[in-house]
């Protein structure tokens, strides 16, 4: 009989069920090379003593964990968080467990948890990468044996797979809805210039302008990707082209920020002014007036992530890059 003091090792519980060592490991790591008898005196034997498998020194000595690291850049930003049940939901699917982080747009930060991370043995990596992030710092990791993929940024040049909702298709189709009512008197607020999400919804910005023959050089304004810039963007705006109709924005954040600093300035939005956000958050259709944006389906986006890390897990190739598709919504703010 073994006495319960001190802690239950995995040698008390081989003794109980009077099996090898090994074979209590093969239970712990679900392993299908143990009989089913084997196996149920080692479980028996596992809740008589109270005994509890370390996961994180195991996937250590080991082989990986069944954690999945969820790296968001901004989780202050609502789509992040629907981003986030969505992967989740695709990730239990899969029997693996997310762990959530967020990086807050830092990429020292981003650098110190995914060495953190590593040492935790995860799975693989499913970033949403900070601005700044390297090729060669993501392709170091991946060359170390940990599958990574990047889903809303793209790393130009890196071997991570990526999962991105079509960019320029979206900001293209919204400025294109501003143009068809004759208006061309339209800017472009929001984001930076160091992520690849930017370069692609201004560029769908200026494909539109070419698709309707506008070539005079319309107001681009960069700007954090939250309230406070879309504020800001809006007061540097209405100095620089105080004749602008319409407002294509990076993101709704970006477009409740420009809302409230035009209604500063006495003007009132989807009037004096149109405005298409980017994202379709919830409370886009609330607000007054209700935001037409483009539609993002973050579950297709945490569907086709779990796709692409299946095909990973599985040593399969996976496409280098997915595009999700995007739709817009019209609604008051741009009638």
């Amino acid at each position: 009989m073994i006495k319960k003091t001190g802690k239950v090792t995995i040698w008390d519980v081989a003794k109980e069920a009077q099996v090898s060592k090994s074979t209590v490991s093969l239970v712990l790591t679900n392993s299908d090379k143990v009989s089913k008898k084997s196996k149920d005196k080692v479980l028996s034997a596992i809740e008589k003593l109270g005994y509890v498998y370390n996961r994180d020194a195991a996937a250590l000595r080991s082989k990986r964990s069944n954690l999945v690291a969820l790296v968001i850049n901004d989780l202050t930003n609502p789509y992040s968080a629907q981003l986030a049940v969505g992967l989740e939901k695709h990730i239990l699917a899969l029997g693996m467990l997310p762990m959530l982080v967020n990086i807050a747009e830092d990429v020292e930060r981003q650098k110190q948890v995914v060495k953190t991370l590593k040492e935790y043995n995860v799975a693989a990596f499913i970033m949403c990468p900070a601005p700044g992030t390297e090729q060669s710092w993501q392709d170091e990791l991946i060359e170390s044996g940990f599958p990574v993929i990047n889903i809303m940024r793209e790393i130009p040049f890196s071997a991570a797979p990526c999962i991105l909702p079509d960019n320029k298709k979206g900001t293209h189709v919204a400025t294109s809805h501003i143009l068809s009512q004759g208006i061309d008197d339209i800017a472009f607020l929001g984001g930076t210039s160091e992520i690849s999400d930017y370069h692609e919804r201004l560029s769908g910005f200026l494909s539109a302008l070419k698709q309707f023959n506008i070539h005079d050089e319309k107001c681009v304004i960069e700007a954090h990707t939250n309230r406070q810039g879309g504020r800001e963007a809006f007061d540097k705006l209405i100095t620089q082209a105080p004749s602008t109709q319409a407002i294509i924005c990076f993101n709704d954040v970006i477009a409740y920020g420009v809302i409230e600093a035009m209604r500063q300035h006495g003007l009132e939005p989807g009037k004096d002014i149109k405005v298409v956000g980017f994202d379709d958050l919830e409370d886009s259709r609330l607000m007054l007036p209700s935001l037409s944006t483009i539609a993002i389906n973050a579950d297709e986006i945490g569907k086709r992530t779990c796709q692409v890390l299946n095909e990973l897990l599985n040593q399969s190739t996976p496409p280098v890059r997915t595009l999700v598709d995007v739709n817009l919504q019209i609604r008051d703010s741009s009638k």
